[in-house]
């Protein structure tokens, strides 16, 4: 099997098992024209996009993890920051980007548990954080 192959099939897994495990949840929030483009997106992503997004990702949460502990303010220039890379990071499977969605979802990780954990795992604080610097700069 080429690498490309096994590129194809990693991103073809991931969207399963996405489809599996929040598929019908994320239809009914969102609605399916949403999720499928969404789907679409991974999909379409060639591999340096997908690396980028993997290490906004990474980026991300070592940023929060490094804001929590050094007792950063979310509505200051580091909330901005990282409020930015949470926004290019969504652009790589979001249809579009607006700041409504951005906040919505942001009120999600605090009020879904499961992300709350993701984001929580290493540094508990987290999902509020990036809650919090999402609401105060998401435009």
């Amino acid at each position: 099997m080429q690498d490309s192959e096994k590129f194809e099939g990693l991103k073809r897994n991931l969207v399963e098992e996405n489809e599996r495990r929040y598929g019908a949840e994320a239809r009914e929030r969102y609605g399916a024209a949403a999720v499928d483009e969404s789907t679409r997106k991974m999909l379409n992503m060639s591999e340096k996009d997908f690396a980028a997004w993997q290490e906004l990702s990474a980026e991300i949460v070592s940023a929060l993890e490094e804001a929590v502990r050094s007792g950063a303010d979310p509505a200051g220039p580091e909330g901005a920051r990282v409020c930015d890379l949470h926004r290019r990071w969504l652009g790589y499977t979001w249809p579009s980007y607006t700041a409504v969605a951005h906040r919505g979802l942001a009120e999600a990780y605090v009020a879904d548990e499961r992300f709350t954990a993701y984001y929580d795992g290493t540094v508990v604080g987290c999902a509020a954080w990036l809650r919090d610097a999402i609401v105060a700069h998401a435009r």
